[in-house]
């Protein structure tokens, strides 16, 4: 088959490569009919995520029509038409049992052995992530295979497009889970760093949970102009200004109920800080961390959708107990929102297909990159398309 191949730092190739076949009893085989590229690929395309190598399958946004499946598969048959959430869990362990699906404890073989064990240890398995998270091959390719399929994949009525589905398997889910971490409610002020598809997302369901004021935080023009005329933000460009002052200036100095930081650990900080994780003396950058906790009232909620590794420069720890916020993070527990944010679709109070710019073939997943890595073009979001 034909797949997305990471060969080293900015250089990913569409190669072929064997296809997969089924390994365990409730395993599927999916042919891709949609796929996307997520920012967090972008993080692994520029080598800033440890545990990536040479012929890796990239991709945890996909979806498709199962065309193969094992004795044990009982939830799915051939020709289902099913979205895959880009968190493999196994649904029986101790996290599982709690709908903590990110942190299932059986589904990555390599947990704690890659990393330090006595700092982070990952949870689950990923899709077409490191081999932090497993080193399972990813969905941008012409066909995957979806272990743990029992409990993962969700099937999708014929009436609704690929598109309008498709984000189910990461974006909208995580945004949806930044939101219901930040308990955004009828009235709410929320501000948002990051006007990237996650960021995008967790407007269009803090708008949908009845937040009054959103505020929006980023320096590229059209992401920010895109986020205004779709779901009402309070646009900010942090090139211009400082992006706590002037959400404090516009909450009676208090701040807002809540920030969602959708930018994570590539943040645009400092020359120190830039120098220091370019020569991976520093895991992170804190800059989007310490505008949110300056720009959050006291007793608010800072929610981190966004990814973060190791440690970070300047956290400010000292001014989160001193307003006594409440900091929530993690990887999304996507089978837990899936149900619901479908339903959602259907009623047509959502529609996640609106932030999609470019619609690219397969062959031409490697310029898809390229484009959304430099925000070419006014680039939001690619979707790829196996076979055309």
């Amino acid at each position: 088959m034909r797949a997305l191949v990471y060969h080293s730092a900015h250089e990913v190739k569409v190669d072929t490569v064997p296809d997969p076949v089924l390994r365990e009893a409730d395993d599927v085989i999916l042919r891709i009919t949609a796929t996307a590229i997520c920012g967090s690929d972008l993080h692994l395309y520029r080598g800033k995520v440890p545990g990536m190598q040479a012929g890796d399958i990239l991709g945890h946004e996909f979806m498709g029509e199962v065309v193969d499946a094992g004795s044990a598969v009982t939830t799915l048959q051939k020709g289902d038409r099913v979205v895959v959430p880009f968190v493999i869990a196994c649904g029986s362990c101790h996290f599982c049992d709690m709908a903590l699906y990110s942190a299932c404890e059986t589904t990555n073989p390599d947990r704690g052995t890659i990393m330090n064990k006595k700092s982070l240890r990952p949870g689950a398995a990923l899709f077409g992530f490191t081999h932090n998270y497993g080193g399972v091959p990813g969905g941008q390719a012409e066909f995957a295979r979806v272990p743990k399929a029992n409990v993962g994949p969700i099937k999708i009525p014929a009436a609704l497009t690929d598109e309008q589905v498709l984000f189910l398997s990461d974006i909208l889910p995580t945004g949806y889970q930044a939101v219901l971490n930040a308990e955004v409610k009828p009235g709410s002020t929320v501000a948002i760093f990051g006007a990237g598809p996650v960021g995008q997302m967790a407007a269009a369901c803090a708008r949908m949970l009845g937040a009054e004021t959103i505020f929006m935080v980023d320096h590229h023009a059209y992401r920010l102009e895109f986020a205004r005329a779709a779901y009402g933000v309070v646009p900010i460009d942090f090139d211009h200004a400082d992006a706590a002052e002037v959400i404090i200036s516009h909450t009676a100095n208090r701040g807002v109920d809540a920030v969602i930081d959708a930018v994570g650990f590539e943040a645009k900080g400092s020359t120190l800080e830039t120098a220091l994780t370019n020569l991976k003396l520093e895991g992170s950058s804190g800059a989007a961390l310490r505008q949110c906790i300056a720009a959050v009232r006291r007793g608010g909620i800072v929610s981190v959708p966004g990814v973060y590794a190791g440690f970070i420069h300047g956290f400010l720890f000292g001014d989160a107990f001193e307003k006594g916020i409440t900091i929530r993070g993690g990887q999304t527990h996507v089978q837990r929102h899936m149900p619901e944010l479908l339903q959602r679709i259907q009623q047509g109070k959502l529609q996640p297909e609106a932030i999609i710019t470019h619609r690219l073939p397969l062959e031409q997943a490697a310029e898809g990159y390229r484009l959304f890595d430099k925000k070419q073009d006014n680039c939001r979001k690619v979707i790829l398309r196996p076979g055309t």
